[in-house]
């Protein structure tokens, strides 16, 4: 039973809650192209989970094979609460060397790029995680399988609701559990706010480690990342800091460099490179878009989501080839949405690429899909297609990259 994917229309519900209550207080958290952004990373997330086959499961299960680990009782409600506390001790130093090493970072970074902090934030998963490593203790001591997929479920909704501005300091919960203060301290970018509040459920991790800082009425918190990735493409979101780190271990000299840029911290350059030029107080991202894209947009992402999250459910009951070929186009359409959100020239023949794709799909698996919903299909591509060319029609000057624009 996949805990996620039944708390997303709950997800859904609140993230509207929270968006009409900003408005009805004048304090709106939410922009819509970071947001369509935050949440195709989310729906990306989902996806790449059809192309890696569960291999962590798999690894764990065959080293608890090899070591000859006893199971602990699934029915024993001790062993579960151990197995929440202890998962979520595996999930702070997971999530700390999430931060203090690149080849961590550079699939964490994807949680953290949005400037805004809201609950679609939450949702803002990376498609490259790296760090099952760090849970390899839960399975050699011998917890089910079932029971560290469910408490890893349960810490990862938890973990939603603490994504918001709107919830202040909560007293003494402060001192146990990870809560929206503290966990803006942990997504901000104010130098003083930096690489701390690693908890999922429990902060006592992080006092308990010295990496604990309590927000600052007096330092406002900024959200982002130091070095920014300006952009909305979701694909490109979860690979830059892959291609920069293997850019700079190709341009450095030193063997030594070469393999301290993977473990060290992000910020770290070797001496014959050019250090990052960061401004933690730059204006947002936030290019103009052509009249009408932004709804369009919108409607593009649910749509393609609703589709997304059907693949997901049906995923083991289809064709392996089928699978793939939806994971494809729907991440494609992601990266289109990407560039309509940014204004792009290009967007237009991306999206006629599209409309190709979305039809030889459908006509390459008619016999699945049915005459109906082959038919719904291609009408959708070419509707698609018509209503991004209508928008082109309506562009004017070339978007510029930067703008000073605040929301």
């Amino acid at each position: 039973m996949n805990l996620v994917m039944y708390a997303i229309p709950f997800f859904i519900l609140l993230m509207g809650v929270e968006y009409a209550y900003g408005r009805a207080r004048g304090r709106n958290t939410y922009r819509l192209a970071d947001t369509v952004n935050s949440l195709s990373l989310g729906t990306l997330s989902r996806l790449s989970g059809l192309v890696k086959l569960g291999v962590a499961g798999l690894v764990f299960e065959a080293l608890r094979g090899w070591t000859g680990m006893a199971t602990l009782p699934a029915e024993s409600w001790a062993v579960w609460i151990v197995a929440f506390i202890g998962y979520d001790f595996c999930y702070y130093w997971s999530h700390r060397f999430g931060h203090e090493w690149k080849l961590f970072w550079a699939s964490h970074v994807a949680h953290h790029q949005s400037e805004e902090f809201n609950l679609s934030t939450a949702l803002r998963q990376t498609s490259t995680g790296n760090t099952f490593v760090f849970y390899v203790p839960l399975y050699l001591l011998g917890f089910p399988t079932e029971m560290i997929v469910t408490v890893g479920a349960l810490n990862l909704i938890y973990q939603f609701w603490v994504h918001t501005e709107h919830v202040p300091a909560l007293g003494p919960l402060e001192w146990i559990f990870v809560t929206p203060s503290n966990h803006r301290v942990h997504h901000a970018r104010n130098p003083g706010y930096l690489d701390r509040n690693y908890g999922g459920v429990f902060i006592v991790w992080d006092r308990l480690f010295g990496t604990y800082t309590p927000e600052r009425a007096d330092e406002p918190c900024v959200y982002g990342i130091t070095h920014p990735l300006a952009s909305w493409n979701p694909l490109w979101a979860n690979v830059h800091v892959w291609y920069e780190t293997a850019r700079d271990t190709l341009r450095t000299r030193r063997l030594r460099d070469k393999i301290k840029l993977w473990f060290s911290s992000p910020g770290w350059r070797p001496d014959d490179l050019p250090p990052w030029q960061d401004d933690w107080q730059r204006p947002k991202y936030d290019p103009p878009m052509t009249p009408g894209a932004g709804p369009l947009v919108f409607v593009q992402y649910w749509i393609v989501t609703v589709a997304a999250l059907a693949l997901i459910v049906l995923a083991a009951d289809l064709p392996r080839a089928f699978v793939l070929t939806g994971v494809v186009v729907l991440g494609y359409s992601f990266f289109v949405q990407g560039a309509c959100l940014e204004g792009r020239r290009y967007a237009t023949a991306l999206e006629g690429i599209r409309a190709v794709l979305i039809a030889a799909a459908a006509w390459l698996w008619h016999p699945l899909l049915g005459t109906t919903l082959t038919i719904v299909v291609m009408a959708y591509g070419a509707v698609s297609l018509l209503a991004t060319l209508r928008l082109a029609s309506l562009r004017s000057e070339p978007p510029a990259l930067w703008t000073s624009g605040q929301s």
